[in-house]
């Protein structure tokens, strides 16, 4: 990565970290919200050997959308319009029923670029880990069950896109069933 590529990065840092500054997640320590986007660009990084700055940005960027009062043009002017067009992607209409939306996840997933593919991935993997380690306080065991199933449909539609990524995804899914699905 240039000095100038990885400029590029700290700033997306910078924009999602400012972004997502008064979010927490809804783990049981109710964990910074920003921790999620750094560690979808983490993985896609050192787990999927992704190094392609769009992918990184775009995971760093991938819930501002919908999590935010980010806007397009304020990606575009500052990450470009290839940044903007990833996050897009990846980005859920919230005007929806949210399982409307979670159907058209799986619907839509085979078809997906493969930047999003890779944030995809990422994303459920990051997840999937919580999930295991931290969920959600609120979260009664069927409802985790159901996130599992509902995330491996999605999954089965990213496939053929990165099998250091989907191999990472897999022992999640192992490990999730392990602990859920007794």
């Amino acid at each position: 990565m240039s000095d100038k590529d990885f400029t590029l990065f700290l700033q997306a840092l910078t924009f999602a970290a400012d972004k997502h500054r008064f979010q927490r997640r809804k783990d049981s320590e109710a964990t910074p919200y920003i921790n999620h986007p750094i560690i979808v660009a983490e993985t896609l990084w050192r787990i999927g050997g992704v190094h392609d700055l769009t992918t990184l940005i775009g995971g760093l960027l991938h819930d501002t959308l919908e999590d935010t009062a980010t806007t397009p043009a304020e990606i575009e002017a500052l990450f470009g319009a290839d940044v903007l067009a990833v996050v897009q992607e990846v980005t859920d209409d919230k005007s929806l029923p949210k399982q409307r939306r979670k159907e058209l996840q799986i619907e839509n997933a085979p078809h997906k670029s493969t930047h999003a593919k890779h944030i995809k991935l990422a994303d459920k993997c990051s997840n999937l880990y919580d999930l295991l380690h931290s969920p959600p306080h609120t979260w009664p065991l069927l409802r985790r069950q159901e996130y599992v199933e509902w995330a491996e449909k999605v999954e089965a539609g990213l496939r053929g896109t990165n099998v250091a990524l989907e191999a990472y995804y897999d022992s999640l899914l192992a490990q999730a069933k392990a602990s859920l699905f007794q």
